[in-house]
């Protein structure tokens, strides 16, 4: 998940035409066509431009529902999980429609919170547009349970004033992306070459994927790690590689996350970094405003491009609503392809349509080499609910790290996490 902004959305089409029927799978016998709608939807570090979105959206849905409102609320992406909790025990105080990272689906669906939407997704007419890594992220053992807000994936940041400088180009392969950022460090000591992250599980993950291993592999609806096979464990060694003297200080950047890497590149002390589509404000608003550029992670070969985790939010409803059709309306509205086209130009949330994305692309240089990685072909974490717990107990992380400081090897380190993913996976069944 993209919280950061991890994400999916869809726009303005009412589908009054051809209300979806009410289904068994409601929690609520009720599916009343007027009253009010309640929608959490969370609070971003800049919500006003959001909130402008989601108000013409709810004035216009208000506007074509009479007897309908529609009542919003921006919770902090810190507390959702006690919010959501609470909201799936007491449908009282559940809302109706909610905005949750993608991560969180199977787990959400486990716990019998969210609304199964595949006959009205299918029936949608412009879910047929929708990338498929968005649509898996709405999908657990078969069925969807919501629809991509907003998706977010990663690329490599670099420095164009100091390559110049160097005579060096943006790598054309992993390899050529550890020595380029040696290279760096080399002639320049007081920046990190490439900065990277012994927290930064996303930043890693396109490692053991351009090598050809998986985080897990699925059997019917049930999943087994594979992140101590022996392609994962080449990625491994060549995430891990990284950190060091010549590149990036293990006492320095073991410790690092996402956000740590991001930072530093922004005040102008790495030569690269690996950021998110998300990560271009920050970037902008630092020291290296105007000396940088961005290319897709290169993969394993020349000309390829390192699979990158599809990160992002998604949009569901609640099983426990009493207004189904309204409230799966507004959740297709709130994520329609207009509603995603305001919410790039007010946000910089990547659309989850690839036509949108297009025009998105056209609109804005900056978004092209994120555009390219996601036509390349991105990765989702297991649709597991045991995800949930290896994310929170940082089982890769501990993994990295493990390694980073020469506690143990890659193959024990990546053997003892395999064992706590399958621990996890199996106690979510």
């Amino acid at each position: 998940m993209k919280l950061p902004a991890p994400a999916f959305l869809v726009a303005a089409l009412f589908l009054a035409a051809c209300a979806p029927q009410t289904s068994s799978n409601s929690a609520s016998d009720k599916d009343d066509k007027s009253g009010t709608l309640r929608v959490w939807l969370f609070q971003e570090v800049g919500n006003d431009p959001k909130q402008k979105v989601v108000d013409s959206v709810v004035a216009d849905f208000e506007k074509a529902h009479s007897g309908t409102k529609v009542d919003v609320e921006y919770i902090p992406v810190d507390t959702r999980a006690q919010r959501v909790k609470a909201a799936f025990n007491d449908p009282e105080s559940a809302p109706d429609v909610m905005e949750y990272g993608n991560t969180d689906t199977a787990g959400y669906v486990r716990d019998g919170g969210l609304l199964d939407v595949t006959r009205d997704f299918g029936a949608w007419s412009e879910a047929k547009d929708t990338d498929p890594t968005a649509r898996q992220s709405v999908t657990v053992a078969g069925k969807v349970y919501g629809a991509p807000f907003y998706v977010g994936v990663r690329a490599l940041y670099y420095r164009t004033d100091v390559f110049r400088e160097l005579g060096l180009k943006p790598p054309a392969t992993l390899a050529e992306l550890a020595s380029t950022a040696r290279a760096v460090r080399k002639a320049k000591p007081d920046l990190y070459g490439l900065v990277v992250g012994g927290a930064y599980t996303y930043g890693a993950m396109p490692f053991i994927w351009a090598a050809g291993g998986e985080l897990a592999t699925a059997k019917g609806t049930s999943y087994t790690s594979a992140i101590d096979s022996a392609a994962a464990q080449k990625g491994i060694k060549e995430y891990t590689s990284l950190f060091g003297d010549d590149n990036c200080p293990a006492a320095k950047c073991a410790g690092f996350g996402g956000n740590d890497t991001v930072t530093a590149f922004a005040a102008g002390k790495a030569g690269m970094a690996i950021g998110g589509d998300f990560s271009h404000a920050a970037v902008e608003a630092g020291t290296v405003k105007g000396k940088y550029a961005v290319v897709p992670l290169p993969g394993a070969t020349a000309g390829s491009v390192a699979p990158a985790f599809a990160g992002g939010n998604n949009i569901g409803v609640l099983k426990s609503t009493t207004h189904r059709t309204l409230a799966v309306q507004l959740m297709e509205e709130l994520t329609a392809k207009k509603t995603q086209a305001a919410m790039f130009d007010a946000m910089g949330f990547l659309p989850t349509f690839k036509d949108v994305r297009d025009q998105a692309a056209a609109k804005e240089p900056f978004v092209k080499p994120f555009v390219q990685t996601l036509a390349a072909g991105t990765k989702f974490v297991p649709a597991s609910a045991g995800w949930s717990g290896i994310d929170s107990s940082l089982v890769l992380p501990t993994m990295f790290q493990e390694v980073i400081s020469g506690k143990k090897s890659v193959a024990a380190a990546s053997g003892e996490a395999a064992e706590k993913m399958d621990a996890a996976f199996g106690s979510a069944g």
